[in-house]
């Protein structure tokens, strides 16, 4: 079926923060004088659609059908509707919400200045074949669909919707409604953007949350979910015409009640996540359309005492339907409880790419992303919905080749944000094909890579560094851009990482001379910075920081023959700060796994899970229900941040990977756990392309010749791999298979491992 071009809207005013535009309804009847054997639909709706045929839902799932700049891709579904399709009349019904398209409330980031900015609108063909020698039926949207105004009466992507039942009119997607006083739809100027089936996974329900409380404050009545998630309510009520109830989604509590500045950027005029609905007379549900939330709490005024029960709200919780891929647990609650938080805070930020937070920005920051990409691969299946963005990525990329921080954006985050930030446009591709192994991501971004190859290049100074970016954002205890490491040396380290990730996929693609490029230039970059960031000497990175330490060692800037003494360094700097974690995101990256590869895989556990300030622990100690944005150690501080975000959460890859010993690779599988002293048991799984992985440890005591229990005792591991999958299992140093062997070649089985310090 050919993409309809024909897009239409009830007219050209659209909504403003001053002057609210309804969501527009939209209908078509026609008659068939059969049923088809076989019909579709394909839609694109400008900004979110729901479309209706006969009266049923037939949209995919929330938000349809993407979220993205209209001006670089115009997004389609193919709706199959053939079951829903009858003899006699029938119905396509439509209706719009503003999405990206006309987003004011995201006016922070210039999205109230996009050059696409217009009027709902939406292109739609239907074809159905009936049989019977080839007889076909088709529809194509144009001047004779009929529109109304919905009683959505406002609706933005950041600052929620209002509803007014009264202005509802039943029966307006079915068939036999009188529609002869709707106006004739209006034929809109056709979007810039290329035309595209979108293929990521659809936003959808994922649990339903009942409150687990409800308490009356002053103002009205504050309902607790109990946990920081993503979303809408679905409100349920028994009201009067003309009451309105204001709903506030927040996740924050100050004395008791609700406050949103930490989502708000501290500006008094601007509303986030505010819903209002006016009641009809009688029983009425109400789910909001074309937005969602991230919160833990909703503050409802306009309530009666009698309306305001438990079953009043339900927590429909929402994210991109991605199965489950990977998971960890063990014998430490504080460690289960902070894999729970970062798939909690993966999933809630997930709505169709990964987003900053759910409630203050919801943008697809792109370094975000490349610092969850490895986490988040390894316990969900992501690859179609990594794959759908990059393609916005690659259209947002400029003709420099620099990619801008935010993707989807209408002109905000193009330059400054670095390397660190840019790598998302290696990483994906990276980290996807590493866990995936199909080349089809390397392939479809291999000339955007080099087009950002070739730039890195050009902003690389006569001292051959790079001087510009974000840095090691969020620092443990200090403001968001006070971390310790020079920007020259993060942002340098990231851009040799991100040549040296392209030449890994230009050798995979064949592709020599353009690997070749990278590989100079990566060699370049890291003698420029050994040079004048590394003091030699010493074998210290400038900054004399965990984050600049451990960054060099893991990215390689130190030779493997310097390494033994950079990390000395690292834990006197460890050492210095009591062992606590002194890194922003960047540090947080990396710091785990250099003191693992180390043997020092048990300080690295300590520092996350030590329940005093800074620490991943003292989010837990403090009852945080998702990853926070921030290690602030005031939590009524104005410099609080979000109690939700996922960029902190590579401690899942972490777990999965040291704790368990899960390592996999496009070279094989290797199982090295480490048997820390803080747990008894840990067991992780990953189902890779070849089958299932699950390793599973736990100690067991050993009677000693006295007949009392050894401590030391043994461990006893438990390995499922695939046959397809070659490697070795190795234990760590002071422990060994019973026949004395440090590694043995991979095979599913249990295996004994004794010992061999004492310990």
């Amino acid at each position: 079926m050919d993409f309809a071009l024909n897009f239409i809207c009830a007219g050209t005013e659209f909504s403003t923060l001053t002057k609210h535009v309804p969501a527009p309804y939209f209908r078509k009847a026609f008659a068939l004088g059969k049923a088809p054997v076989a019909a579709s639909i394909l839609i694109c709706g400008l900004g979110f659609y729901e479309l209706y045929v006969n009266g049923e839902r037939m949209t995919k799932g929330a938000l349809a059908p993407y979220i993205s700049n209209p001006d670089d891709i115009l997004y389609y579904d193919r709706v199959d509707v053939t079951d829903v399709l009858k003899t006699g009349e029938n119905v396509i019904a439509v209706c719009l919400g503003n999405g990206l398209l006309n987003n004011p409330g995201g006016f922070i980031w210039q999205f109230d200045k996009a050059s696409y900015r217009a009027a709902p609108q939406f292109a739609m063909r239907l074809e159905a074949d009936l049989g019977d020698g080839g007889e076909s039926f088709s529809i194509e949207s144009d001047e004779s669909f009929k529109t109304s105004c919905s009683p959505t009466i406002f609706d933005d992507l950041r600052q929620g919707e209002h509803y007014d039942a009264r202005l509802e009119q039943p029966g307006w997607n079915t068939a036999g409604f009188d529609d002869s006083s709707w106006d004739d739809a209006v034929r809109a100027m056709p979007p810039r953007g290329q035309k595209r089936i979108c293929h990521a996974e659809p936003i959808v329900i994922t649990n339903e949350l009942k409150p687990v409380s409800v308490k009356q404050i002053p103002g009205g009545y504050l309902y607790d979910f109990g946990v920081n998630a993503a979303g809408v309510c679905r409100l349920k009520i028994s009201g009067k015409a003309g009451q309105k109830l204001i709903l506030e989604h927040g996740e924050l509590l100050l004395d008791g009640c609700l406050t949103m500045r930490n989502i708000t950027f501290n500006k008094d005029d601007y509303i986030v996540q505010t819903f209002e609905y006016t009641c009809r007379d009688g029983e009425q549900t109400w789910t909001p359309m074309f937005t969602f939330s991230g919160f833990q709490y909703v503050f409802v005024s306009g309530m009666t005492p009698e309306q305001a029960t438990s079953d009043a709200l339900t927590y429909l919780v929402m994210n991109s339907d991605l199965k489950e891929r990977g998971g960890f647990s063990c014998s430490d609650d504080t460690v289960n409880t902070l894999q729970v938080l970062t798939r909690r805070s993966t999933l809630a930020n997930f709505y169709y790419f990964p987003m900053d937070c759910p409630h203050r920005e919801k943008n697809g920051w792109t370094g975000d992303a490349a610092m969850s990409a490895e986490h988040i691969l390894l316990n969900l299946e992501v690859e179609h919905s990594f794959s759908e963005w990059l393609h916005n990525i690659r259209a947002a990329q400029d003709e420099r080749g620099s990619i801008p921080s935010v993707v989807p954006t209408a002109g905000y985050g193009r330059g400054g944000s670095g390397p660190a930030w840019d790598c998302v446009i290696v990483d994906l591709p990276y980290t996807t094909y590493v866990y995936r192994g199909d080349k089809t991501i390397l392939k479809e971004n291999s000339h955007a890579i080099f087009r950002y190859i070739e730039f890195l290049a050009d902003c690389a100074a006569q001292d051959g560094l790079i001087h510009h970016g974000l840095g090691d954002w969020c620092p443990a205890g200090r403001i968001f851009n006070q971390y310790k490491p020079p920007v020259d040396l993060t942002s340098t380290i990231y851009a040799v990482d991100s040549c040296k990730k392209a030449a890994y996929i230009y050798d995979e693609l064949g592709l020599l001379l353009q690997r070749d490029f990278a590989v100079a230039l990566a060699v370049k970059m890291r003698a420029a910075v050994r040079e004048q960031l590394i003091d030699l000497k010493t074998m210290t990175a400038a900054g004399s920081c965990q984050t600049s330490q451990a960054m060099a060692i893991f990215y390689d800037i130190f030779e493997p023959a310097e390494k033994t003494a950079a990390l000395e360094v690292l834990l006197r700097q460890i050492k210095q700060t009591d062992g606590h974690l002194d890194v922003g995101i960047l540090g947080a990256r990396v710091l785990f796994h250099v003191l693992a590869d180390f043997g020092h895989t048990d300080l690295a556990l300590e520092m996350i899970r030590r329940p005093d300030f800074p620490s991943y622990g003292w989010w837990v100690a403090q009852g945080a229900t998702a990853l926070w944005e921030d290690m602030e150690g005031i939590l009524d501080s104005p410099k609080v941040g979000s109690k939700n975000h996922h960029f902190w959460g590579d401690i899942s890859h972490f777990f999965i990977r040291h704790l368990a010993g899960i390592n996999y690779s496009r070279r094989g599988l290797d199982i090295f756990p480490k048997f820390v002293c803080a747990l008894d048991y840990a067991e992780a799984f990953h189902i890779a392309p070849e089958g299932e992985i699950r390793v599973h440890w736990r100690r067991q005591l050993k009677e000693n010749s006295s007949g009392s229990g050894d401590a030391a005792g043994e461990i006893l591991l438990c390995i499922t791999a695939p046959d397809a999958l070659s490697g070795a299992i190795h234990v760590p140093e002071g422990f060994a298979f019973e026949d004395g062997l440090s590694q043995k070649p991979l095979k599913s089985g249990d295996y004994i491992i004794i010992s061999t310090s004492g310990k």
